[in-house]
This record gives structure tokens, sequence and C-alpha cells, in this order.
């Protein structure tokens, strides 16, 4: 089991969340090839988008539905700090994730997180686990509880 996969586990069990991995061969490096391999709508796939705060290396989190994108415009109004795209280096240095493996959970530093209300109109949700080939289910709400997002939207 991977370090990425086992951190994710851990910081689960920390904030009371059951959680199982799901192995996908094919990995899941778009939200449509999870959802396909979930065998689910795509807007049920959380994609973790990540920004950084423009002159920091801190980092922000925004959980999106799978077949939303992040508005910067409407990101940096949540924020209510400027915003810069974060690059596949920087992603991985902050969270120890790469790319196509962001987890909502089990980030090496803390990161603010922001979550797109449309996430919770769904029974179940499927997110990484920590790298390209896992995933795991959640009702949207027990995540909501645990990780304490901010819900608005930032979607274009």
């Amino acid at each position: 089991m991977s370090k990425s996969l086992k951190r994710v586990l851990a910081h689960a069990d920390a904030l009371g969340l059951e959680i199982e991995p799901i192995h996908l061969p094919q990995g899941t490096l778009t939200a449509q090839a999870a959802a396909d391999a979930c065998k689910c709508d795509v807007d049920q796939i959380i994609k973790s988008i990540l920004f950084r705060i423009e002159g920091q290396d801190t980092h922000v989190l925004f959980l999106t539905a799978g077949g939303n994108r992040v508005s910067q415009g409407k990101a940096e109004k949540a924020a209510g700090k400027p915003l810069t795209k974060a690059d596949a280096a920087s992603i991985r240095a902050y969270t120890g994730f790469a790319i196509g493996g962001v987890s909502p959970l089990g980030h090496l530093n803390p990161v603010e997180t922001f979550m797109d209300p449309h996430i919770l109109t769904f029974d179940r949700i499927w997110a990484a686990a920590g790298t390209p080939h896992h995933v795991f289910e959640v009702a949207p709400d027990i995540l909501k509880d645990a990780l304490q997002p901010t819900i608005v939207d930032f979607t274009e």
C-alpha cells in the first residue's frame, strides 16, 4: 500500500470516517474515466482542485463535481485572496499527492477547503484516495461534516 493511500486512510480514521479504498486498474486521470469505472454520473466524481495563494506556498482546495470547472475569479472571491493555478510540483510538495490522486483527505499540510454545493445533491460520491488508481465512496454529507469546508459556488 502506498504512503499516500495510508495517509488518506489514517486521516479518515482520525475523522471517524469509514472508507474503503477501491482499486481501479485503469486509473482515474479524468473525472469521466473515474465515473466510467465507478459506474456513476460524472458529477458524482469529486475533483480536488488546488490553487496557490498568490505570493505564498499555501494552497487552497476546491472540491467540485466532476462535470464542473472552477472559476478562478469565483474561487478568489470565496477565498478572499488572489490565487494562482498550482502546478503539479507544488501540488505534490504541499499535499503529498500526484495529480490524478489528490484526495480531500490526508494532505501533508493544512489546507483551507471549499465545497461545490452541487456535490450535496447526490446520495453517494467518489473521491480520489491518494493515488491515480484508488477512489473511495462516501455520502457527501458525511464528507462535509468531517471536513467542515466552506460551501460556496465557485464554478463556471
